[in-house]
């Protein structure tokens, strides 16, 4: 993350976050990056081919008719003082490995879930878990969707108390994407104040 300076003209350079936006094969992240981005969205949509259909599971997106193969690219303006450069990244098992290149230098991720397949969103999680890269839990709002509350979905999903989870989010609507992003930012921020409050405490140890 580049730290907010002064230039010699006095102008205030903003902070450069990267996120990830993340999730299971149709979760939404290609809508939700198009949904929020302030320039027009870099996509790598290919046609969902036979051989695809045959793989992946599409139980309650049968409609679905394109994938993400590579990765989504967006970009937001949260203050004058931060920008955040979003990645979404491609959804079908066999581009899993991509992620890998994808999660280098960011800070955090917004996990989006479909509650009427949360199967699909566990290679997500586990993939941010194991590497130690802040993320929440956002429920993309699907017209045949079931509600659940929090406490229902962080059970379903085994997640720890403190990961945030959003229960009500559109990936089509800017406001509702831009709010996941704060609460992203947040979280990324009580998690850095956290590991410093954790190293001061080890140093005054010593």
């Amino acid at each position: 993350m580049r730290s907010v300076a002064d230039t010699a003209s006095g102008e205030r350079i903003p902070r450069s976050v990267k996120f990830l936006v993340s999730g299971g094969l149709g979760a939404g992240k290609t809508s939700f990056v198009g949904s929020v981005s302030e320039i027009t969205p870099l996509r790598t949509e290919e046609r969902l081919s036979e051989t695809g259909e045959a793989i992946d599971d599409l139980s309650h997106i049968e409609d679905k008719r394109t994938t993400t193969v590579a990765l989504d690219f967006g970009r937001i303006t949260l203050a004058s003082d931060l920008v955040l450069y979003l990645f979404g990244t491609p959804g079908q098992s066999r581009f899993w490995y991509m992620w890998n290149d994808l999660a280098v230098g960011a800070l955090g991720a917004v996990v989006l879930i479909d509650t009427r397949r949360f199967d699909v969103s566990f290679a997500a999680i586990d993939f941010f878990e194991h590497r130690g890269i802040p993320f929440i839990i956002a429920v993309n709002r699907f017209p045949d969707s079931e509600p659940y509350t929090a406490e229902e979905i962080r059970t379903a999903l085994e997640l720890d108390p403190e990961i945030p989870i959003m229960t009500d989010c559109s990936a089509l609507e800017f406001e509702s994407c831009r709010e996941a992003l704060m609460v992203l930012q947040e979280h990324v921020m009580r998690r850095v104040a956290a590991e410093a409050a954790l190293v001061d405490a080890v140093g005054q140890r010593e």
